[in-house]
C-alpha cells in the first residue's frame, strides 16, 4: 500500500489517494480513497477524448458553480448529489475528485441472518425489488435497514428534486437507474452518484443508452438505427422522466411497471427488447390486462409484492395514481406526456399528507395512504382504523369572500405536526424552505376522547364556525363541519373538518 499524490488539471491543487492492489472497480473507473477518507479519486480505465474531457471540465466548473451559487445549493451538494469537484491527471489517464458518501449510505447491519454486507454501500438496487425484504429469503435485509413505507415517499422526493435541478440547468442524466443512486430507507435519504456522464443538450450526446429496466421505450425501439439517423432516440430529459417514474414505482411497490406476463417473441432477447421498447405495456393498465403478472411464473420470494390484485398501484393514493397513469399509459410511447420531476415532487409531498399510521404494531410497512373510504384500513395487513379520523380539506381565497378547494387534504393522526406550508399557500414545501419555516406551528392530538389542534405559533387562528380567536397556547376541537382560518395573512388557508369512521 502506498500514498500517491496527483494534481488538478484545472487548478494545480494536489490530492492524495491510497493505492493498493485491489481498488474498488466500476464499469468505467477505478476508485481510490484519500488517506483521510474525505474524498475519492476515481480514475478512468480508458483514455478520455477531447469531448469527454470538455464534458468533465464543464461539470466540475460551470455546473458545479451553478449549484453552489443558487438558492439551496448546499442542500443539493450535501443531500442529493455526490457531485465531482475537480479533475486530476495521472500518467496518461484522467480522474475526478468526488466527496465521500455520507455514513448513512453504508449498511450498519446488513442481512438479517448475518452482517455479511455490513459496511457496504446502500446501492439503490437492494431496495427496489421484493426478495430482499422477504423474511423467508435466506439473504433478506435487516428490518431496520428497510425502513418504513412512509420513508420511500421521501426517497422519491429527493430523487425528483435531483432530476428537477439537473433539468433546470439544461442537463440530463442519461443513465438514471437504481445502480446510480444510494438510498437510506431508515431516514428517507437518497443521493445520486456517478454524475460524470451527464448529457449537455446540443454539446455532449449520451455515450450509453442507459441501464436495462430504466431505458425509455423510444430509445430501445430505435437503438438499431445509426446515431446520425434523425429517427434515432438517445437519452435526454424526457428519457430521464421515464427512468424517474420507474424508480418511484419500484421503491413504493417493489416490482417493475413494465415486466409482466405478456410474451411477444419466443426468443428471450427479442421478447425483452419488445416488452420494454416498442410493445411496452403498463402491467396495471386499467383497460388492457394483457401484461398482468402471471403469479404461477413469479418467484416465491416476490409473490407478495408481485400480486397487483392484492397490492395495486392505487394504494399510493390519488395524486400518484394519476402521475403513474401519465407516465406509463399516456407518456409511455408519447414522451412529451410524461410528468415532470417537479410534478412528482409535489405529488409525493401531497401524498405524505394523506398518510396514516397502521394500528397493528406488527405491520411491517407501519404506514398507509388514506383510501377515501368511510372505514379505512391498512392495505398491507388488513387492519382497520379504530376510532374517528379527522380529514382536513384545504381551501384558498380565490377572491375576497370566495374560497375554493385546493385538491389538497391533510389527514390527522395523534401527535401530528402542522407546518407553515399547510397554513399559507405562499409557503412552498420544497428545498428552499428556511429553518424558520421548518418549525411546527401547531400539532394535533387525541385529548380526553376528542381530536384537537393545539396552537403553538399561529398568531391569527380563527374558529370560523363559532367566530372566535384561538390564541397561542390554547386548543380547538376538531368537530364534523368545523371551519378554521389558519392565517389572516395573504395566502392564509381555511380548513374544513370532516370526521370519518364515526
Amino acid at each position: 500500500m502506498s500514498i500517491i499524490t496527483v494534481k488538478s488539471a484545472l487548478t494545480g491543487n494536489s490530492y492524495q489517494y491510497i493505492e493498493n492492489g485491489d481498488p474498488k472497480s466500476g464499469t468505467a473507473k477505478n476508485v481510490y480513497f484519500s488517506p483521510d477518507r474525505k474524498y475519492v479519486v476515481a480514475i478512468f480505465k480508458e483514455k478520455q477524448d477531447f469531448n469527454q474531457k470538455e464534458r468533465l471540465t464543464k461539470i466540475v466548473t460551470k455546473y458545479l458553480n451553478q449549484i453552489q451559487t443558487k438558492e439551496a445549493g448546499q442542500y443539493y451538494l450535501d443531500e442529493i448529489y455526490r457531485w465531482p469537484t475537480d479533475i486530476i491527471e495521472t500518467k496518461d489517464k484522467i480522474g475526478i475528485i468526488v466527496p465521500i458518501y455520507n455514513s448513512k449510505f453504508f449498511f450498519s447491519k446488513g442481512y438479517s441472518s448475518s452482517d455479511l454486507i455490513k459496511g457496504e454501500e446502500k446501492n439503490g438496487k437492494w431496495f427496489a425489488g421484493a426478495k430482499f425484504r422477504n423474511r423467508q429469503f435466506p439473504l433478506s435485509l435487516d428490518q431496520a435497514e428497510l425502513g418504513k413505507w412512509l420513508n420511500y415517499f421521501q426517497i422519491g422526493v429527493n430523487l425528483s428534486r435531483g432530476v428537477k435541478k439537473m433539468h433546470q440547468m439544461g442537463l440530463s442524466h442519461s443513465d438514471l437507474s437504481y445502480n446510480n443512486v444510494l438510498i437510506d430507507p431508515s431516514t428517507g435519504s437518497a443521493c445520486m452518484i456517478d454524475l460524470d456522464g451527464l448529457v449537455v443538450p446540443g454539446l455532449f450526446q449520451a455515450e450509453v443508452i442507459g441501464t436495462a429496466d430504466f431505458i425509455a421505450p423510444e430509445v430501445l425501439a430505435t437503438k438499431h438505427l445509426n446515431k446520425t439517423d434523425p429517427a434515432r432516440k438517445l437519452p435526454n430529459r424526457l428519457t430521464d422522466l421515464h427512468a424517474l417514474a420507474c424508480l418511484i414505482y419500484m421503491y413504493l411497490l417493489h416490482r417493475h411497471p413494465l415486466k409482466g406476463g405478456k410474451v411477444h417473441d419466443l426468443d428471450t432477447e427479442k421478447d425483452d427488447l419488445l416488452s420494454m421498447g416498442e410493445k411496452a405495456l403498463f402491467i396495471e393498465h386499467p383497460t388492457n390486462a394483457a401484461n398482468r403478472p402471471k403469479m404461477n411464473q413469479i418467484s416465491k420470494w416476490d409473490t407478495y409484492w408481485a400480486d397487483v390484485n392484492k397490492i395495486p398501484y392505487t394504494i399510493t393514493g390519488p395524486y400518484l395514481k394519476a402521475l403513474f397513469d401519465k407516465a406509463f399509459i399516456d407518456g409511455l410511447h408519447n414522451p412529451m406526456q410524461r410528468p415532470t420531476a417537479e410534478e412528482w415532487e409535489i405529488g409525493l409531498l401531497k401524498t405524505t399528507d394523506l398518510m396514516q399510521q397502521c394500528s397493528n404494531i406488527y405491520c411491517e410497512q407501519k404506514w398507509y395512504v388514506f383510501d377515501n373510504t368511510s372505514i379505512p384500513k391498512c392495505p398491507f395487513c388488513g387492519t382497520s382504523h379504530k376510532g374517528t379520523l379527522p380529514i382536513l380539506d384545504l381551501y384558498y381565497q380565490f377572491q375576497p369572500g370566495v374560497w375554493k378547494p385546493e385538491n389538497h387534504r391533510l389527514m390527522v393522526y395523534n401527535n401530528q405536526y402542522l407546518f407553515q406550508w399547510h397554513v399559507n399557500r405562499n409557503v412552498v414545501r420544497n428545498e428552499k424552505l428556511t429553518d424558520e419555516q421548518k418549525i411546527p406551528v401547531g400539532y394535533f392530538t387525541f385529548h380526553e376522547g376528542k381530536w384537537v389542534l393545539v396552537n403553538q405559533k399561529l398568531t391569527s387562528l380563527v374558529d370560523k364556525t363559532e367566530e372566535k380567536e384561538i390564541p397561542i397556547g390554547s386548543m380547538v376541537e376538531l368537530t364534523d363541519g368545523k371551519k378554521l382560518l389558519l392565517s389572516k395573512e395573504d395566502g392564509g388557508r381555511v380548513i374544513l373538518v370532516t370526521l370519518t369512521n364515526k
